[in-house]
């Protein structure tokens, strides 16, 4: 039996209440382990399409399945365990006394309990380098920290796939790296929304451009940021300085 891909969007059109149309028909398949980038301007689709992954947008037409559970009411349960979404502000989803106990209410949520439930935080904690911290507040936690410990409430949960809103957005270049190390070190099936296009050749080998409701072009990172005409067709730009290196990492300047 052949197994189902981690993300199936078949022909997804949608279109807000004021009537504005936000997509119109997506096509989209991620296998799983994939890292894949999504990427282009602003209102291209980019937020409405991820809001379909875990339900919180329903498809006006077509179809959306993570790991071959249809994304439909009497499945949105188990849809949003399988879906983590990390979201670009840690301070939206880190709401808990301590970071433990931030980690813990996820998988609690979903039924989990007793040693389960701390062999899910310790595994977490331990997964993004922050198991020394378990006992102290998000609130006194750097930026980079409590950006890896809203990875790891979402990580507890052991999704299907991540779903990343900018994740590098308001780093520092070691925090930057550090959660980069993190990411390339998952098994996990990765969906990035990002603006950030070093990051983006840096840890996705894979990238989708959205504009306008559709996918305009779908292929090896490295290959669409070479390509100065799709950029500039889709007001997506390089970091002055920017030079594609022979590892998939970057150099610009000394921004990395």
């Amino acid at each position: 039996m052949t197994t189902p891909p981690s993300l199936l969007v078949e022909g997804l059109a949608f279109a807000y209440p004021d009537g504005h149309q936000a997509l119109y028909g997506v096509d989209l398949r991620i296998e799983r382990g994939e890292r894949v980038a999504l990427l282009g301007p602003n209102g291209a689709g980019k937020t409405t399409l991820a809001l379909h992954l875990n339900g919180i947008h329903t498809a006006g037409r077509g179809r959306v399945a993570v790991g071959g559970l249809a994304v439909e009411k009497a499945n949105l349960r188990e849809i949003r365990r399988r879906v983590g979404i990390v979201f670009q502000d840690p301070d939206d989803q880190l709401f808990m006394p301590t970071v433990g106990e931030d980690v813990a209410f996820g998988p609690a949520n979903f039924g989990v309990s007793g040693p389960a439930l701390r062999e899910r935080v310790d595994n977490a904690l331990a997964t993004v380098g922050m198991a020394e911290h378990r006992d102290r507040s998000p609130l006194h936690l750097s930026g980079g920290q409590r950006r890896r410990v809203a990875l790891a409430t979402v990580l507890a949960c052991e999704p299907e796939i991540l779903v990343l809103d900018e994740p590098s957005s308001n780093l520092d270049p070691v925090a930057r790296r550090e959660l980069a190390d993190v990411l390339l070190g998952l098994g996990t099936t990765i969906l990035m929304v990002t603006h950030d296009l070093p990051y983006a050749v840096a840890l996705c080998p894979r990238s989708v451009v959205i504009d306008d409701g559709v996918v305009v072009a779908d292929g090896p990172t490295r290959d669409l940021l070479a390509d100065p005409d799709l950029l500039r067709r889709h007001r997506l730009e390089l970091p002055y300085g920017f030079t594609l290196t022979q590892t998939g990492a970057y150099s610009s300047g000394g921004a990395g």
